[in-house]
């Protein structure tokens, strides 16, 4: 707490002023209370609260409290390219306090960055990148949390140095434990994933004990809204479901699962609470999954797409999913509901290729931010012949008549 004031007095976060005459003044609540005097007598006396953060009035950015973190998917790219450029990645940590303090932080920091030197990423707004003399410094930020990695590693730590002195941080070292994520460094390459929490999850809802299962999900299992069977307590498989989506940051194996599952959390019954505990036996067998990337040759993206057709048996929508892999493992993943109701399996597969195009140029633009040009067109893999058809030669039109524009801009 002296750390925190400490930091606030030289912030300058906030000012002292003299107190309003008038008890009527706009934001002033007056408060009686009360003291117990050393001689046993109560004093009650008038007070007000002044700094109420959930109080304040809508006005000036009140709602704009939050700031931007970013995206897993920048962590992880950075991840891969730290091991293969065998890169040390550093780990930063700043104080603040206030409702509004992450988004004045962010505008501090941001502008701080950009005077010394540093471009901002048109594709990311939390990853700032410098180049000093064919030397790359590689900044990213999750609120308070700085992440500092480079090519160089005396550059990188006249970085850290100059940061400490211009902001109140603290220098954590070597990247070993971020959002959870566990990170573990070796000569073959990084490792990431979530042991110690996966421990504590099946654990948290009393099945420790329970037997693990080879698979996340039984084959073919459908699941309704509407399926008659028992509704059950919603917070619980709320619970469930968000600890289990917590898992997904590197465990791309329950990707489906905990998308398709997270459907029902108004609306659970025993046949949804079932399959969630099917996915938590699971994670207890396989608590040493994660991702490890390692280096290799050429750093060449490769993304995979698929999709089911109507496997949604309440609104008969199709599920897109891709993956985008790195030289040696993947580091992007998504399962998602299509938002249009594809006529044929050819619409659903050319949806969720269209899903992974759009991820793809996303990529890309990160990459040649990050110097890591690729050199060669991305290749998307679909297994349907005609949604690969359709994207090779426009003039199936006929095929294509109802699908919409937003697809069809591949």
């Amino acid at each position: 707490m002296e750390d925190e004031i400490k930091m606030i007095h030289k912030n300058q976060t906030w000012e002292l002023v003299d107190r309003p005459l008038h008890k009527k003044t706009i934001g002033v609540k007056w408060v009686y209370r009360t003291k117990l005097n050393a001689d046993g007598s109560v004093n009650k006396f008038k007070t007000r609260l002044v700094v109420k953060g959930y109080a304040q009035l809508f006005g000036v950015d009140f709602s704009e409290t939050f700031a931007p973190v970013a995206w897993l998917d920048t962590i992880r790219l950075l991840l891969a390219l730290a091991a293969q450029k065998q890169w040390k990645i550093y780990q930063l940590d700043a104080l603040y306090g206030l409702k509004q303090a992450p988004r004045a932080w962010y505008s501090r920091i941001d502008d701080h960055l950009l005077n010394i030197g540093f471009n901002k990423s048109m594709s990311e707004s939390t990853l700032y990148i410098q180049v000093i003399n064919h030397e790359l410094i590689v900044v990213s930020l999750y609120v308070d949390d700085f992440l500092v990695t480079g090519s160089n590693e005396e550059l990188v730590k006249q970085f850290k140095v100059q940061m400490m002195q211009a902001f109140e941080m603290t220098d954590l070292g070597e990247m070993t434990f971020f959002l959870g994520l566990e990170i573990q460094k070796s000569q073959q390459g990084i490792f990431i994933g979530q042991q110690k929490y996966a421990k504590e999850v099946p654990k948290k809802f009393n099945m420790e004990d329970c037997k693990s299962v080879c698979t996340p999900l039984a084959q073919n299992e459908k699941f309704s809204k509407d399926d008659g069977a028992e509704k059950i307590d919603e917070a619980l498989y709320r619970s469930i479901i968000s600890c289990l989506m917590y898992l997904t940051a590197t465990r791309p194996d329950i990707m489906f699962d905990v998308s398709l599952l997270s459907r029902y959390m108004h609306c659970a019954s025993e046949l949804h609470y079932k399959a969630a505990k099917r996915v938590l036996r699971y994670i207890k067998g396989t608590l040493d999954h994660g991702i490890k990337f390692e280096k290799e040759d050429k750093l060449i993206l490769h993304g995979f797409a698929d999709s089911d057709w109507a496997g949604s048996c309440d609104d008969m929508r199709s599920t897109s999913g891709y993956l985008f892999s790195l030289g040696s493992s993947c580091f992007c993943w998504s399962s998602k509901k299509q938002e249009i109701v594809a006529q044929s399996t050819a619409e659903a597969e050319y949806v969720a290729a269209a899903a992974a195009v759009n991820q793809a140029l996303w990529l890309r633009k990160l990459m040649t931010d990050l110097k890591m040009i690729q050199d060669y067109a991305t290749e998307i893999f679909v297994d349907n012949q005609a949604a690969i058809a359709i994207s090779n030669n426009p003039v199936f039109h006929g095929k294509t008549k109802h699908f919409k524009i937003k697809v069809l801009f591949c």
